[in-house]
């Protein structure tokens, strides 16, 4: 079951709940045996067998649907920590268990006791989740779940920085849809004014793919993430402007490289990435770094954006060395029950 991303919360028969930063995962206990998979099929009990041991404890016939977090060393979800569990090493899975465990944070149920319960509703699914969950074993937690809308935007304030990405809404009177977006998703938008130090093309073609953005931190012009949602008719018109801006590479802040040490969260598809010019060709093309654009974000690992940046507006009235590190600050606000 989906969500489709809504700009706030849905008012009415919802219940809201955390959507944690972690792996969705179908849980299935059946015969006396477990199987962990992701929302695209991919099996995971190998990865996590310390969380297949915690369903099987449940005993019986069970379907659960959640989410699998590690928790960092402040106590919340590190998505990092999560990543590096995917190993394909057994002596490395062994070890990681040991270091670094998984949970199931379970929110909602399609079986149990061998009863389907796809057709009743999220009340009903709600109620059984938690008479089976009342003592969960060692491994395994109930997602908070709240219908009190204050509540939930008070998650929503501390989205980002609690260990979630957002909130998710459920009508209270749906049934479980499989594949269907039936569920809202609510994110946080953060902005932040950019320094633009370089952009990158469609494979030679006069058309921006991505802006490389960065910030100042102190003396050092720190690469934070790329923006590549851009209207198609304005890749074309970008390229003339900012190709009129190029400087030779040894005239750049990253003449020597930038993000060469290694991303917390790994090579995630629209992260900010890194280039070595040591083992990588130049596939950017560096900008003199003093034009500034104001982007949206969703959240940061370790000072980079996440996920691709969306292009809100130019802004001529920046000085471009105003534009710092510190605006990824973490945001003050009360998160929901932790994990």
């Amino acid at each position: 079951m989906l969500a489709r991303l809504e700009d706030d919360l849905p008012v009415g028969a919802w219940s809201y709940e955390p959507k944690w930063d972690g792996f969705r995962c179908l849980a299935e206990a059946r015969g006396g045996a477990v199987i962990l998979h992701s929302r695209h099929g991919r099996p995971l009990e190998r990865y996590f067998p310390e969380v297949a041991e915690a369903v099987a404890v449940l005993g019986g016939e069970a379907i659960l649907d959640g989410e699998i977090l590690v928790r960092g060393p402040g106590g919340g979800p590190d998505f990092g920590a999560l990543l590096a569990r995917m190993h394909p090493a057994a002596s490395r899975v062994a070890r990681l268990r040991r270091e670094t465990p998984a949970l199931f944070v379970a929110f909602d149920v399609l079986a149990a006791a061998g009863e389907r319960l796809e057709a009743a509703s999220f009340r009903a699914r709600r109620a059984r989740l938690e008479a089976l969950l009342r003592s969960p074993p060692p491994g395994m937690l109930l997602t908070p779940s709240t219908r009190d809308l204050a509540v939930a935007r008070r998650w929503l304030a501390a989205a980002g920085e609690a260990g979630i990405d957002g909130v998710v809404a459920k009508p209270d009177a749906a049934p479980y849809q499989p594949g269907r977006r039936a569920l809202v998703k609510v994110k946080p938008i953060r902005t932040a004014d950019c320094v633009v130090a370089g952009f990158r093309t469609y494979a030679g073609e006069p058309a921006v793919a991505s802006v490389l953005l960065a910030l100042w931190d102190g003396a050092v012009l720190r690469h934070v993430g790329v923006c590549s949602q851009l209207v198609e008719r304005e890749r074309r018109r970008l390229f003339a402007v900012l190709a009129a801006r190029a400087v030779p590479l040894e005239r750049h802040p990253w003449a020597r490289g930038f993000n060469v040490d290694r991303s917390p969260v790994g090579r995630l598809g629209g992260s900010a990435g890194r280039w070595d010019p040591e083992t990588m060709p130049l596939d950017w093309t560096p900008l003199a770094p003093d034009l500034v654009c104001e982007v949206a974000y969703d959240r940061c690992d370790g000072g980079r954006f996440r996920h691709p940046a969306r292009l809100l507006r130019w802004r001529p009235d920046r000085v471009a060395t105003s534009c710092t590190i510190d605006q990824l600050a973490p945001v003050a606000a009360t998160p929901p029950s932790r994990p």
